[in-house]
């Protein structure tokens, strides 16, 4: 089978890369790249998620600036471009994207109709807004940058939340990921897990600061969170 489908948007389609489990249908995931576009660390995600029994599926979040990023996290020119893309991306665009991107894999076959939302750094922040805008039966949120900006809104989450933090990111400020965890602390919906020593991205697939420890406790919680939230 085919491993892309097509998202209809509001002024256009766009991309987004898909994984199937075995056994069909299945709950779905939608996984929400970082600034480096749907690349192999995301596919590879996908992948994953697809051998734990979930369709798995990855929007192409750029497509209105760029379509098809798919950027090297260790090339420092890949980093540039991304972070171009990613202080230009209007998020409130995006947030209707995913909101499509929703819609559109809840009427595939292969889909029970249960759907989470599953995002990294960019994708992270993505995932909290989704939350707090949407409907989606479930959102996991690894080290969302610039999430403290829209603490405000924290009141209408009403979906299961659970947010990774490593504790020395060099992206998100101890200040504001106490302001995290504070706004959050009483949400009885939200989960917090700190991880003392990790930096940024540490569960990222082959990543400059990936710690294998870490990203299998914090993996294993995504899991176990999203098989409670979505069966």
């Amino acid at each position: 089978m085919e491993n892309h489908i097509t998202i209809p948007g509001r002024g256009g389609t766009f991309d987004a890369y898909i994984a199937r489990p075995k056994a069909l249908p299945a709950p779905a995931v939608v996984v929400l790249q970082e600034l480096f576009g749907v690349n192999a660390d995301i596919r590879k995600t996908c992948d994953e998620l697809a051998e734990q029994g979930f369709v798995a599926v990855a929007p192409d979040l750029f497509w209105r600036q760029e379509p098809g990023v798919d950027l090297n996290v260790t090339s420092d020119a890949d980093w540039q471009h991304g972070l171009r893309l990613y202080q230009a991306y209007d998020r409130d665009a995006g947030v209707r994207d995913i909101k499509d991107t929703l819609d559109a894999v809840a009427k595939l076959p292969e889909c029970t109709g249960k759907i989470a939302v599953q995002g990294y750094c960019f994708g992270a922040l993505m995932t909290f807004l989704t939350a707090v805008r949407c409907h989606v039966d479930a959102s996991v949120a690894y080290h969302g940058g610039d999430t403290e900006k829209y603490l405000g809104e924290v009141d209408n989450l009403s979906v299961p939340l659970l947010m990774h933090l490593a504790e020395e990111d060099e992206f998100i400020s101890k200040s504001a990921q106490a302001e995290i965890k504070a706004a959050l602390a009483g949400k009885p919906n939200a989960t917090v897990y700190s991880y003392p020593g990790q930096h940024h991205a540490f569960a990222r697939h082959n990543g400059r600061h990936y710690n294998a420890a870490a990203a299998a406790l914090a993996n294993g919680r995504t899991s176990e969170f999203l098989h409670q939230q979505l069966r």
